[in-house]
């Protein structure tokens, strides 16, 4: 009777083992890296589009992905580059979403070390067998007509070299709002933050799924 009782004991533990296995490998994680916008500068971190997006993914169905936030405010391509190694090492996710390159604008950074700095990026995330999502963004005109074009460029040139995923512009509808933007011009405030998540959205959603 023992013995009947222990085999049926390590049946059961077996199946309990084959259920958990595929439970735990669904679970997935997509890595935000980015700037202040993506770091809920200025704005209540509930409201933040970052949050909204765990909870649009919780009620589509998709609670098996886990997002991680390594955003940073004032974070440039340069940093991003060189923090993106450990990051994809210690959270091995399935998908990372790159929004930088803002900063290195604002401060007149060449353009092709901008380029350079975020193919690197892509290049990290497609060598570790994770799939890239390139966030665009564009700057104030008063920088130059030629500049703010060859900075613009970047990412639609980038997506197209590397054929990866690509946000046209993470600011559209809601840089030129005024009730959507801080004091400062820059930064989006939380009457903005759905937006910049549909912004994101359709893009995302495709990789998802």
């Amino acid at each position: 009777m023992h013995r009947v009782l222990l085999y049926v004991r390590s049946i059961a533990f077996l199946l309990l083992t084959c259920v958990a296995v595929p439970v735990m490998a669904s679970q997935q994680t997509l890595l935000v890296v980015g700037d202040s916008l993506s770091a809920a500068y200025g704005v209540p971190s509930e409201t933040a589009w970052v949050q909204l997006l765990r909870e649009r993914l919780q009620g589509n169905g998709l609670s098996n992905w886990n997002v991680v936030n390594a955003s940073i405010s004032g974070e440039t391509t340069d940093g991003g580059a060189r923090r993106l190694p450990e990051l994809l090492e210690k959270n091995n996710p399935s998908v990372v979403i790159i929004e930088l390159g803002g900063n290195d604008g604002l401060r007149g950074f060449p353009p092709s070390v901008i380029k350079s700095n975020l193919a690197s990026m892509v290049e990290s995330v497609q060598n570790s067998g994770a799939r890239a999502i390139l966030v665009g963004m564009q700057i104030p005109p008063n920088y130059g007509q030629r500049y703010t074009q060859m900075f613009a460029d970047i990412f639609p040139t980038l997506s197209d070299s590397y054929n990866t995923a690509l946000v046209p512009f993470f600011l559209d509808g809601i840089y030129d709002k005024q009730n959507l933007m801080q004091g400062d011009g820059i930064h989006p405030t939380a009457e903005a933050q759905p937006k910049l998540l549909e912004n994101v959205w359709p893009v995302l959603r495709d990789l998802l799924e």
